[in-house]
This record gives C-alpha cells, structure tokens and sequence, in this order.
C-alpha cells in the first residue's frame, strides 16, 4: 500500500505522484466517494462507460487525435 499526503490547491486540484499515477497505469481515473472516503480509481477502458454516447467504436488514441485536429483546426479559422 502507497500513502501519501497531498494539498489540494485553491482551485481545487491535485497533484498524483508519479509512483501513484504509475501504479494506476492510466492517465483516466475514476473519483469515488463514500460518506467520508474517497477513492481514486484507474479506468482501462472507456468503451463500457461512453458506449451510449458513441455510434462506433474508435480506439482512444484515435479519438483524442482527432479532438486535437479539430481544436487546432477551429483555432486556426478563428485567427484567419
């Protein structure tokens, strides 16, 4: 078991030491919270939990390539 004590900034984040994130093994988690615990929790996977909201599978790294081509995109046509 790992244990560590962080401070949460005004903003209200985070920050996960490294050994934490990499024994998460995942750059999405879950948070959970039960009366006064709070868990944080890897997500491998994130066609289970979006699998409504999507008309066909597209791996994640795919999708997220094509979110940056579409922002940078839009970006772009806002300057011209």
């Amino acid at each position: 078991m790992i244990t560590k004590v962080i401070k949460i900034s005004r903003k209200g984040q985070i920050t996960l030491p490294r050994e934490i994130r990499e024994k998460l093994g995942t750059e999405v988690v879950k948070i959970v919270a039960e009366g006064d615990t709070v868990r944080i929790e890897p997500v491998k996977d994130l066609a289970g939990s979006l699998k409504e909201y999507a008309s066909q599978y597209i791996p994640l790294k795919e999708a997220r390539e094509k979110v940056w081509r579409e922002v940078v995109g839009e970006r772009n046509r806002v300057r011209d």
